[in-house]
């Protein structure tokens, strides 16, 4: 059964994910093997009935993007991040990893990781100021008054890309179906820093299910099945990878709030495997600068992810938990969040013998 509001969820869906490919594409990574990621991904929700899509998510992109010293060390990270990730849904342990770490610290390496958004749509404007300054005001503005995403997103990228197409009077060559739409077996990598990028992605990814397929689970009025959605998640990883392609994670989804929830998750996913299979993102993506994005991850970092969990996670804190999340956060925000976390629980356990009080 298909709605109207069904395929309107949909399209929203997608205009969101394509300025995650394009921010996917300038880290290296390719479009076609994520489509097959976008493939497991319906597979899951059908077999698990979730109404939870998975996703390109700037969050995991920019972590793996900027910690990987190049694509075969992205991949690797992704690839092991999968496999972990889709284990622990598998045994039913991610609630019991969350339980010990406990919401505060989980939320606040969520934080932490607003914070190094923001430092990244920093980074990314200085390098194309124009588009960057054109992205950051209208992204803001258009947040302030819609406090919606999807509009944020669509909205700015088009005006900084007008911006940056009136300065330049054409377009970016079109990448080639060659140079990034074929299917080639990437051999994973390992070494301390392919481990330590694995684990912060699977960290990531941990709290991204819990937090967003939470809210978009509320949403759509059900409760979330999140060690379902890590298994369908991590294996979609895993595809991509091995291919050369990227993560999809758990995302907050406006197809929760159609008529039909599950069906709009499907029709949004099967909508976006379509445009990456088919080679219609370079065409797109000739007329985008990467730098077009910087101002929806300055609103997602510094104006949702940084306040909305910061606000989780000490909200109602006793002093360990107060101290745990903030050691959480600053650490995230230095370093990357598998380290946050464990620098988190660290403090949780060793506070009290402390006496650490304020």
């Amino acid at each position: 059964m298909l709605a109207v509001q069904d395929v309107i969820a949909a399209i929203g869906g997608v205009l969101d994910a394509i300025t995650q490919a394009i921010l996917a594409m300038s880290f290296g990574f390719q479009m076609l093997p994520t489509a097959l990621a976008y493939v497991v991904g319906i597979g899951g929700c059908l077999a698990y009935k979730s109404v939870l899509p998975i996703s390109l998510q700037a969050e995991t992109i920019t972590m793996a993007g900027t910690m990987g010293k190049n694509i075969r060390e992205r991949l690797s990270m992704v690839i092991y991040a999968g496999i972990i990730t889709a284990t622990f849904g598998a045994f039913g342990l991610l609630q019991n990893i969350v339980d010990f770490a406990g919401d505060n610290i989980v939320c606040a390496m969520m934080a932490g990781v607003g914070i190094i958004l923001t430092r990244v749509s920093i980074d990314m404007a200085k390098d194309n100021k124009l588009v960057g300054l054109v992205s950051m005001v209208v992204g803001l503005g258009v947040y302030v008054f819609t406090q919606d995403l999807v509009y944020t997103t669509v909205i700015s990228v088009i005006v900084s890309s007008a911006a940056w197409l009136i300065k330049n009077g054409k377009p970016q060559e079109e990448v080639t179906t060659e140079e990034r739409f074929k299917l080639k077996f990437y051999k994973p990598t390992i070494n301390l820093g392919v481990i330590r990028g694995a684990l912060a992605l699977m960290c990531l990814t941990v709290g991204a299910n819990i937090a967003f397929g939470g809210i978009t689970a509320d949403m759509a009025g059900v409760q979330a099945n999140v060690d379902g959605l890590s298994v369908y998640s991590g294996l979609a990883d895993l595809v991509s990878a091995l291919f050369g392609g990227v993560s999809l994670e758990a995302i907050i989804s406006t197809t929760a709030a159609a008529p039909h929830p599950l069906t709009a998750a499907i029709l949004m996913m099967a909508a976006m495997a379509i445009i990456l299979a088919t080679g219609l993102l370079p065409k797109i993506a000739k007329f985008v600068p990467a730098e077009s994005i910087t101002g929806f991850l300055f609103v997602l970092g510094a104006l949702v992810t940084i306040p909305v969990n910061s606000f989780f996670a000490f909200d109602g804190a006793d002093t360990v938990g107060a101290l745990s999340a903030g050691i959480t956060l600053a650490v995230t925000a230095i370093s990357d969040p598998f380290i946050g976390m464990v620098a988190g629980i660290a403090m949780k356990l060793i506070a009290p013998i402390l006496g650490l009080t304020f």
